[in-house]
């Protein structure tokens, strides 16, 4: 699994939430909430792709961020932006595909 040697600058997560935008959710989080496929299904495409969106059901927001921390300290992943039912969250892979300035 990569690392973030350190954290990201505000100009860093401004290019991410800009290319965040254009993304659409590949993982969904329904009912049954953070389990261990959909874990597995975020580590994938984290893998896949660096830069994700999730679309997260249900209308508890205080859920939802706990479900962000939850993914970004098992996952060793960044929450970006999380408006509404949307989280995105970045992870750098060992062949980075996004450059960050």
């Amino acid at each position: 699994m990569s690392e973030l040697k350190q954290p990201l600058n505000s100009k860093q997560i401004s290019q991410l939430r800009a290319l965040g935008h254009a993304l659409n959710a590949v993982v969904m989080i329904g009912n049954n909430g953070l389990t261990e496929k959909v874990l597995h299904e975020v580590d994938v495409s984290l893998k896949a792709h660096e830069l994700i969106k999730i679309k997260v059901l249900g209308d508890d927001r205080a859920l939802r961020i706990q479900i962000l921390e939850a993914i970004c300290n098992q996952l060793n992943a960044v929450a970006v932006h999380h408006i509404g039912k949307q989280l995105v969250i970045y992870r750098k892979a060992d062949k980075p595909k996004i450059v960050l300035a």
